[in-house]
């Protein structure tokens, strides 16, 4: 059997990342073989990641790539706890997975895994991912993506909070300068802030709106009942408010319509402070899209504090 010596296990730790033990321990089982101490790693990692899948994997990264002013991709990779996602080696692979979405041709996430992973070649998007598993020791995973083009006019993109939220904004114009970029990257950071749902109120599914009216007017009817009965608003003057609390509604789920956050007048509109900077600018702005990624958002939480990670750390 071929000694597993220092130099050796350094060799297999810069080429697989995996951790000093795992990499001795890799090398034995080999006979000092590189490259299959290299396999022995990948499928150790597929063991570990198959254990670890059943677990919860809800903190992690939104991440951004971004070439140009006209191509942009953003991603949500997950982890199970923040101190991972704070982790300079998984920023650092985040980092890569948004580079290969930026990339990338791939229409759903099954398609995205199965393709060559840009840092390695030989190796898929679902192999570099298991590697990671083994090298971090939680539950990882690669939750969505999208990647955002825009030929006539621009992308901005902002980052909040380290890679809590990741917003990709895209914008139709015939000027591309300092100015109207620092517009749609106003324009991302509203996104970010104020989490709208539609560009505009005319985006609104009708389903959407008569929801929404349903639970509006149910709850100005009970307001209405629980008034004295000489008091009480006819059915006509009900409706009037349910048009007027749905109108105020819309304005704050709709982007055009909210209220700009850096307004000096704290009334100005998206849409109209839009308008004042693509008119200084000879120019029209308008939003097409925008993709909001919010780490977590939707999934089940863990559960433990930090007390209680760290003492079930201890007893392992």
């Amino acid at each position: 059997m071929a000694a597993v010596t220092a130099a050796l296990v350094k060799q297999l730790r810069e080429v697989s990342g995996a951790g000093m033990m795992d990499c001795k321990k890799a090398l034995t089982e080999t006979n000092g073989d590189i490259d299959a101490a290299v396999e022995y790693l990948r499928k150790n990692g597929a063991m570990k990641a198959a254990k670890k899948a059943n677990r919860i994997a809800a903190e992690g990264l939104a991440w951004i790539a971004q070439d140009g002013d006209h191509k942009a991709a953003v991603v949500e990779v997950n982890s199970e706890t923040d101190f991972v996602a704070q982790n300079e080696k998984f920023r650092t692979y985040v980092d890569k997975v948004a580079k290969q979405a930026l990339h990338s041709d791939a229409k759903d996430m099954d398609a995205f895994l199965a393709e060559k992973w840009e840092d390695q070649p030989d190796e898929t998007v679902n192999d570099a991912l298991i590697e990671m598993i083994a090298v971090i020791s939680e539950k990882l995973s690669i939750r969505r993506f999208e990647k955002v083009e825009e030929e006539n006019g621009l992308v901005a993109t902002y980052v909040h909070g380290g890679g809590r939220i990741g917003v990709i904004v895209d914008a139709e114009t015939s000027v591309i300068n300092d100015e109207v970029r620092e517009a749609v990257r106003n324009v991302a950071m509203q996104v970010a802030a104020l989490s709208p749902k539609y560009i505009a109120a005319s985006d609104v599914p009708d389903d959407v709106r008569a929801h929404e009216s349903e639970i509006l007017l149910d709850a100005i009817k009970k307001e209405n009942d629980e008034l004295p009965e000489n008091k009480r608003k006819p059915q006509q003057i009900l409706e009037k408010q349910l048009i007027g609390r749905l109108n105020k509604e819309l304005r704050e789920i709709c982007l055009n319509d909210q209220v700009y956050v850096k307004a000096e007048d704290g009334k100005q509109t998206v849409s109209s402070y839009l308008a004042q900077v693509g008119k200084a600018n000879n120019t029209t702005i308008t939003i097409k899209k925008f993709v909001r990624f919010e780490v977590g958002e939707g999934m089940e939480k863990r559960n433990e504090n930090f007390a209680e990670e760290v003492m079930s750390q201890i007893k392992k």
